[in-house]
């Protein structure tokens, strides 16, 4: 199983922990919703449960629940900035489609 990260979403989520100032890592994860049907969750994590996966890369900790690594295998997450939006984008070969504002994705 494989799970990558750019340069700058390591700097990203690093400077997100060390403003939190404690937790494991940060849970990239899907939900349900949208018009395509699935969804990204990011959220950070203080304790593992016993379905997750941890990824370490370059000292950050992203951590995938079983359901969800089935989605997300290969994925790749980025951190980009557009003007004078920013935010984190997935790069997922999974993902066979998304609607239209980007919200939700379907496999």
């Amino acid at each position: 199983m494989s799970v990558t990260m750019t340069a700058a979403a390591n700097e990203r989520v690093k400077s997100f922990m060390a403003n939190r100032g404690k937790g494991l890592g940060l849970r990239l994860g899907i939900k349900t919703t949208g018009c395509s049907g699935l969804a990204y969750v990011l959220e950070f994590v203080d304790e593992l449960n016993e379905d997750d996966e941890m990824f370490s890369i370059d000292d950050v900790n992203i951590i995938i629940d079983a359901k969800s690594l089935v989605y997300l295998e290969g994925i790749e997450l980025d951190f980009v900035k557009e003007g004078l939006n920013e935010g984190f984008k997935f790069i997922n070969p999974n993902a066979k489609g998304e609607c239209g504002c980007g919200e939700s994705f379907n496999v």
